[in-house]
């Protein structure tokens, strides 16, 4: 009897440990990584991909919440669209999963937002810039054809402090979208000031986040883009 409690209560303390190391285990992996923060997003889309087709030469918009949210099948109901934003995602969040929600579909036709949460957590404008450039060479080294729309990121009011940094690195990539006709450039930022700061009006509570009438702004402004982009990418 007592041989027995003294191997229960090692195995007891052996489970503990080990879960205590798994614990361990896991925090320094995200924070060496913190794209891995996302990977339950990503599995989710793997287990969606499973299931269900999806369209050849697709529409894909790709980048954080602001296309999550983004009820883009509504907003283009003539594209062949999937929708692959996920969570406060930065540039290099979707970097590090590029091969798995991007090239994967083999789009014709990329939409990207990012870079918001990017200046939001202190990375500095030429970070941001750098960060889209490696997107398109990644992109284009395996999809050459495929044409990147940027659309720039937003002025808000829960980070109008932090305007003029998000300006700068629109600024840098709008620049660099003059100098490859695959690159194009999607101004989705002054169309929602008034009286040159943010307009509430089309956002929700958080000042942050679009609401549906925001959402048809920035709709307006893509259209055009995507047309040119790529006037035969229809179902």
């Amino acid at each position: 009897m007592v041989l027995k409690r003294c191997l229960t209560g090692i195995l007891a303390i052996a489970f503990l440990f080990g879960m205590i190391n798994g614990i361990g285990a896991q925090e320094p992996a995200e924070k060496e990584n913190p794209a891995l923060r996302w990977e339950e997003d990503i599995r989710k889309f793997e287990a969606w991909d499973d299931q269900n087709a999806w369209p050849r030469n697709p529409v894909l918009f790709v980048g954080s919440s602001s296309i999550r949210l983004w009820k883009t099948r509504e907003s283009f109901p003539d594209l062949p669209v999937i929708n692959r934003g996920f969570g406060g995602s930065q540039t290099s969040d979707v970097l590090y999963y590029t091969e798995r929600i991007v090239l994967k579909y083999r789009p014709r036709l990329i939409v990207l937002y990012c870079g918001d949460n990017d200046i939001a957590s202190g990375k500095e404008p030429d970070q941001v810039f750098q960060d889209y450039r490696t997107f398109v060479s990644r992109v284009h080294k395996a999809l050459p054809r495929t044409r990147i729309i940027y659309i720039s990121i937003k002025a808000s009011g829960a980070r109008w402090n932090l305007w003029p940094k998000m300006k700068q690195a629109n600024e840098m990539i709008a620049e660099l979208s003059k100098k490859d006709s695959r690159l194009f450039y999607a101004d989705c930022a002054t169309c929602l000031l008034k009286d040159g700061t943010p307009d509430d009006s089309l956002f929700v509570k958080d000042r942050l986040h679009l609401n549906p009438d925001g959402y048809k702004v920035w709709t307006g402004v893509i259209k055009p883009i995507i047309e040119k982009a790529n006037p035969n990418n229809r179902r």
